[in-house]
C-alpha cells in the first residue's frame, strides 16, 4: 500500500482552531452498517444509534500539561522540556530544546525552581532520559499541572489558551499520562452519558496513553515499512468481563476512539 494512495485535498480553512461553543454541538456522522443513507446529525443524538444492552467502551486516560519552560542551572538559557513518556517513578523520556546543550548530568529548573530534573542518559530518537528530583510523585503531578502547559496538536496554528485546559480533556479523564487527548471521546458530556446508561447501554473504561508519536509523519513510501511507536496500555479485568458478556449476550461494543481500538 503505497502513502499516496492516502492523498486528498484539505484547504487549511476547515481546520478548526478552536473547540465547538458546546462539547455535544459538534457534527456527526453515521454510516449504517447493514446499508442505507449516511446520516449527518449532531453529535448530541448519538442516543439515537445506540440501543439497551450495548456497550461504550471508553480511554480514561488524562491530558497533562506536558510543557515544561525552564533553565539550565548552569548557565541560566532557556530551556523547553516535553514529557513523552514515564519511564520509572520521576524518571521521563522527554525532548529537550535546544538539544544539542543538553548534556548528560545537567540539571534544568523550572517553576521559579520549584520543580528540577537532571540529565541521565539519551534516547535512540534524539530525546533524553531525566530524573525528576526533590519531590514525591503527587508533588511532581501538582507542579507539572501548576506550571506546565498544553502541547497542541500541530494542526492546530495557535498558542496555548485557558480554554484548552478544560476542553482538550474528555469529562471522563482520570489517569494523568498523555500528551495529547483521545480526541473521539471529546464530545461526550456527563449529561448525555447518564442518558445512555439510563437508556440500558453499558460503560467499560480501557487506559491508553497518547504520546507525541502519534502525530509522528509516515516518511516511508511503502506504509508496511513505517515503524510505529510504542505505546502504554492498560486493560482491567472488570472491563474485559463486561466486553466478553456484551458479546455473549448478542450486544455491540462500541469503541470510541483509535485509542480503544487500539487497546482491544
Amino acid at each position: 500500500m503505497h502513502i499516496s494512495d492516502f492523498d486528498y485535498y484539505l484547504p487549511d480553512e476547515l481546520i478548526a482552531q478552536y473547540p465547538a461553543a458546546r462539547r455535544e454541538g459538534s457534527r456527526l456522522l453515521v454510516l449504517p452498517k447493514k446499508g442505507g443513507a449516511i446520516i449527518h446529525t449532531s453529535f448530541s443524538e448519538i442516543g439515537d444509534f445506540l440501543v439497551p444492552g450495548d456497550l461504550l467502551v471508553l480511554n480514561e486516560t488524562k491530558v497533562f500539561p506536558a510543557r515544561l519552560l525552564g533553565a539550565r542551572e548552569r548557565t541560566g538559557g532557556q530551556v523547553e522540556l516535553l514529557l513523552l513518556e514515564e519511564k520509572a517513578s520521576l524518571v521521563w523520556e522527554a525532548l529537550v530544546r535546544p538539544g544539542k546543550k543538553a548534556r548528560i548530568g545537567e540539571t534544568l529548573i523550572f517553576g521559579n525552581g520549584s520543580l528540577s530534573c537532571v540529565i541521565e542518559g539519551k534516547t535512540p530518537d534524539g530525546g533524553r532520559l531525566v530524573r525528576f528530583t526533590g519531590v514525591s510523585e503527587q508533588e511532581f503531578w501538582d507542579e507539572v499541572f501548576k506550571i506546565g502547559k498544553v502541547p497542541l496538536p500541530p494542526y492546530i496554528k495557535r498558542d496555548e489558551e485557558q480554554i484548552d485546559r478544560e476542553r482538550y480533556q474528555t469529562v471522563y479523564a482520570r489517569i494523568p499520562g498523555s500528551a495529547a487527548a483521545p480526541t473521539a471521546g471529546l464530545h461526550f458530556t456527563e449529561e448525555i452519558l447518564r442518558r445512555l446508561q439510563e437508556k440500558g447501554v453499558r460503560i467499560a473504561f480501557v487506559l491508553l496513553h497518547v504520546g507525541l508519536g502519534t502525530f509522528r509523519p509516515v516518511r516511508v513510501a511503502d506504509v508496511e515499512k513505517h515503524q510505529m511507536h510504542a505505546e502504554y496500555w492498560k486493560l482491567e479485568p472488570v472491563a474485559a468481563d463486561l466486553i466478553n458478556r456484551t458479546k455473549q449476550e448478542g450486544g455491540r461494543v462500541v469503541a470510541v476512539g483509535t485509542t480503544t481500538v487500539r487497546v482491544l
